[in-house]
């Protein structure tokens, strides 16, 4: 079938010297999209369910989609050419007139965030999941060493600050080795 998708999930966001890459896939297999830091950081907000004081870009078009009457129904990683991801948001509107879909061009970042916001699938075209490098193992090398890193952390701070304490070396005042007597 020419229309195939892959349902996915987003497995990871992670600072990169560019931006961030971020992991999705299944159980099947991984891969990468990278994108810029601010991105990166909105997906990492939605994925933890932050919300901010006042809406954010993504928020806003939520809202103005709930506005309208519309919904996001899903997102569709739909194509990659040369490392670049290209995406189609379908939004459903229902009203005493019937039932429209619409589909449209979006970057792959912004439509995971607004899939994320409103619990809404991401799904990848079966063409873009068999051409994407499978990452998994990228990805469980990165996730061990970050859980590595946060134990390292938390035993820094279990530890507690190190306090320089006189010893027996004499070097405290009124000790024996005090020559100034």
């Amino acid at each position: 079938m020419a229309n195939e998708v892959v349902p996915v999930s987003i497995k990871g966001v992670e600072p990169t010297s560019s931006g961030c890459a971020v992991f999705l896939g299944n159980d099947a297999k991984v891969f990468v999209i990278y994108v810029d830091h601010a991105i990166g950081g909105v997906l990492q907000l939605s994925l933890k369910g932050v919300r901010r004081e006042r809406p954010l870009t993504h928020e806003l078009i939520g809202s103005i989609l709930l506005g309208l009457g519309a919904s996001l129904d899903h997102v569709v990683i739909n194509d990659v050419n040369e490392g670049t991801f290209f995406a189609r948001l379908l939004l459903r509107m229902e009203n005493e007139l019937g039932r429209k879909i619409i589909e449209l061009d979006a970057r792959p970042s912004d439509s995971m965030v607004l899939a994320l916001q409103g619990k809404r699938p991401i799904l990848v075209a079966r063409k873009v999941f068999d051409a994407v490098e499978d990452a998994s193992e990228v990805l469980e090398r990165v996730l061990k060493r970050r859980a590595q890193l946060e134990a390292e952390e938390e035993n820094e701070d279990d530890e507690g600050p190190e306090i320089d304490e006189p010893g027996d070396e004499g070097e405290g005042e009124g000790s024996e080795d005090d020559d100034s007597k």
